[in-house]
């Protein structure tokens, strides 16, 4: 009797059973990553209304999103390696635990300070969430199976992205902003108790192996000095001594913590990760598509407000056909990716979306007809769609069942690095040719109006972001190219030592 069997009911266990077991898990998973996703998408839209009533600054709430994307990203390695020790359900389960009660916290903040720490809290929640996801979707599901059930939990990014905004707007026009964070306390509830009772440990972590404190320590600090510099280089000069100086602590935490890793007996980053051909280039290009794409989300929003004038509701709405097309796309994409493989799927979505940058470059303008818009999101959304799905399968099948959870977080941790960064990036570039106060302003949806003059140089800057951003995608493209094809005859021998 398989361990999918077991974990069902004592006694024969029937092929519905299997299925059975296995669809819960990705069920669990699934509320998870709803919650996280709904929940970014509502927080930006509340910040003017949290801004006013917390009689807070521009500062402070830019450090409400940073914060949580910080501690989310930060931990993520850590929280990897610890689940491959003690249990990656236990830990997924103590993640919805932590996100719920941060998420409560946070609609009690009485301070923008309190505020920020207890976004903390959900940050540290979404992290241990995040990183054992995919680990366990792929421990339950065969080889042939995962890209259609990743593509299916992904679909949770692409509802947040059209549920956030309507459920944002229904909450802030009838109540307080603090019930964006109190919807998400029976959610949670609900997803923990479920979590307990119906996900079971299938694999058994390696005996003896211990925590590496240093290696964590050194990685932490080099990646917050890394995410804070990109954070303050929006505020800051770039060559600013502080920025600067994070910099270079940055680089110098790097440098010593591939010197221990190498050297430690148990590594919170097992290198060996890196032996396997089809795992680098899937993470080098998971993390190159979000150092292109993720700040295109933000400055269309941006572009929609301060350029055309819409409010920040209608903004976030008229970019639902993105996330509609990636909804449809996702679990297509992950199902192609089971028979034929990663390399085709996600080579051709990441193409797709360096065609719509291109569409955006030639065709955005301060009239520029909202249907070429659509048609330009819905082109992103297909890209999307193809590529996420199949790319993470592709990595998590080329990773060892006993090091699930640390493929996860390596791959959550670049992506997420690549996030933060592009976002820095593509502001900087976007908006270098306005003033300060209006770039913040921007930010945080406060005071979108611009001038002819700002509004042109506006669109330049966004136009150049798409530029650099359509560069990055086709290094992408190459990465995923060149990855090589899945060895399935392993991935079914590696499924197979569960049973």
């Amino acid at each position: 009797m398989s361990k999918l069997e077991k974990v069902t009911e004592a006694g024969p266990a029937s092929v519905h059973q299997r299925i059975d077991y296995k669809w819960i898990a990705l069920s669990v998973t699934t509320i998870g990553a709803l919650m996280s996703a709904i929940d970014g998408t509502i927080v930006i839209l509340a910040l003017p209304d949290m801004m006013e009533k917390l009689h807070a600054d521009l500062i402070e709430m830019v450090w409400v999103i940073m914060g949580y994307i910080l501690i989310s990203t930060v931990f993520l390695l850590t929280f990897g390696r610890v689940a491959d020790m003690l249990g990656r359900v236990r830990m997924y389960n103590l993640g919805f635990v932590v996100f719920t009660v941060g998420s409560a916290l946070c609609g009690f903040s009485q301070s923008a300070t309190q505020l920020i720490l207890f976004r903390l809290v959900q940050g540290a929640g979404a992290a241990l969430m995040m990183v054992n996801s995919p680990a366990i979707i792929t421990e339950v599901f065969p080889p042939n199976e995962r890209g259609r059930a990743l593509g299916i939990n992904g679909i949770t990014w692409a509802l947040g992205g059209i549920v956030g905004p309507l459920l944002g707007g229904l909450i802030l026009t009838a109540a307080d902003w603090r019930w964006i964070f109190f919807i998400n306390v029976p959610i949670g509830i609900f997803g923990t108790l479920w979590g307990y009772r119906a996900l079971h440990e299938l694999s058994k972590p390696k005996q003896g192996e211990r925590f590496d404190p240093w290696g964590a320590l050194t990685f932490s600090l080099g990646l917050v000095a890394l995410l804070i510099a990109l954070t303050l280089g929006i505020d800051f000069s770039w060559t600013s001594l502080p920025i600067l100086s994070l910099f270079a602590l940055f680089v110098v935490m790097l440098v010593v913590f591939f010197t221990w890793e190498r050297r430690a007996t148990n590594p919170v980053l097992d290198l060996s990760l890196f032996k396997q051909r089809v795992y680098n280039f899937s993470v080098l290009a998971a993390m190159l598509q979000s150092l292109a794409m993720f700040a295109v989300n933000f400055l269309i929003v941006f572009y929609l407000q301060g350029v055309r004038g819409y409010d920040p509701l209608t903004a976030a709405i008229m970019l639902i056909p993105l996330s509609v097309v990636s909804a449809v796309v996702g679990p297509l994409s992950g199902l192609l990716a089971d028979h034929i493989g990663a390399r085709i799927p996600a080579t051709l979505g990441v193409l797709l979306q360096a065609g719509a940058l291109v569409l955006f470059i030639t065709r955005l303008s301060p009239t520029t007809p909202y249907l070429e818009i659509a048609l330009g999101l819905a082109l992103m959304g297909l890209g999307g769609g193809l590529f996420w799905s199949p790319n993470t399968s592709a990595a998590m099948n080329s990773a060892a069942v006993n090091r699930l959870g640390i493929a996860s977080a390596t791959l959550a941790t670049l992506r997420q690095t690549g996030m933060v960064t592009s976002f820095a990036v593509a502001l900087a570039v976007a908006a270098g040719s306005l003033p300060h106060q209006v770039v913040m302003n921007l930010f945080v949806g406060t005071n979108v109006a611009l001038g002819s003059q700002a509004m042109q140089a506006f669109i330049v800057g966004i136009q150049n972001a798409f530029i650099v951003s359509a560069v990055l995608c086709l290094v992408a493209a190459g990465f995923s190219l060149v990855r090589g094809k899945e060895d399935r005859k392993r991935q079914a021998q590696l499924h197979t030592s569960l049973e």
